[in-house]
């Protein structure tokens, strides 16, 4: 059984979180790893997050990318987590883009995407999707929930990883949990309810507005009891 916990994200402004949230506690940069979807173009070039100021133009504050109007929300956080997405200190400042066959583009940071790219030289196909799966599996998460992992990427999600957490799995959890994460084991059901075999690299990219649905499906979407 792997000692690494990893939570997948919806949307990548509760993975960003999330992530700084880890660093405020004490989690070392080097031991958190984060792989997010960028169809939407929420990170450009530059570093800045596109959403946020397609919003500002719009006369809209969206400090969480969720495209709702965080005073209409009621957010009272909305200047801690625009320091957030802004990025520019720990892991956060690491992020880069990258192209993905079957994922379409990603950003990536930390000793995951580094060890993801290195396998993934060479490949004639899966390219970073390819590589994810195996450094997981590497590490020792099983290759179901390692290929649950990717398909949330595919669909517009994030992936959190932690390592070398010194025995504060229940702390690291609780926190990651606090930022709507979700595990392999309820997404798995959620795939496979729609017909989900498995993984598969030569799948299309999604689209902008395929993931917007596909997050409304994952909220409407109740597990059926477990025996």
């Amino acid at each position: 059984m792997s000692d690494k916990i990893v939570r997948l994200f919806d949307r990548p402004a509760d993975a960003l979180r999330a992530v700084d949230r880890l660093e405020a506690m004490g989690v070392k940069e080097g031991d958190i790893s984060i792989v997010a979807n960028n169809r939407e173009e929420w990170y450009g070039d530059d570093g800045l997050r596109h959403d946020r100021l397609h919003a500002q133009k719009r006369g809209v504050k969206d400090d969480d990318l969720d495209g709702k109007d965080d005073r209409v929300e009621g957010a009272a956080d909305g200047a801690t987590t625009g320091g957030v997405i802004g990025g520019g200190v720990g892991l956060l400042a690491g992020l880069g883009m990258l192209a993905v066959p079957g994922l379409g583009p990603v950003v990536a940071a930390g000793w995951l995407a580094s060890t993801a790219v290195g396998a993934a030289v060479g490949a004639a196909t899966g390219g970073l999707v390819g590589g994810i799966v195996g450094a997981l599996t590497h590490e020792g998460i099983d290759k179901k929930d390692a290929e649950i992992y990717a398909e949330s990427i595919r669909r517009g999600g994030s992936v959190v990883i932690v390592r070398n957490h010194d025995k504060r799995r229940a702390e690291i959890e609780a926190a990651l949990s606090d930022y709507n994460s979700t595990e392999a084991g309820i997404r798995g059901d959620y795939y496979r309810s729609g017909g989900w075999n498995g993984y598969d690299a030569g799948a299309p990219d999604w689209t902008a507005s395929q993931i917007e649905n596909e997050r409304a499906s994952t909220a409407a979407y109740r597990p059926a009891p477990r025996n």
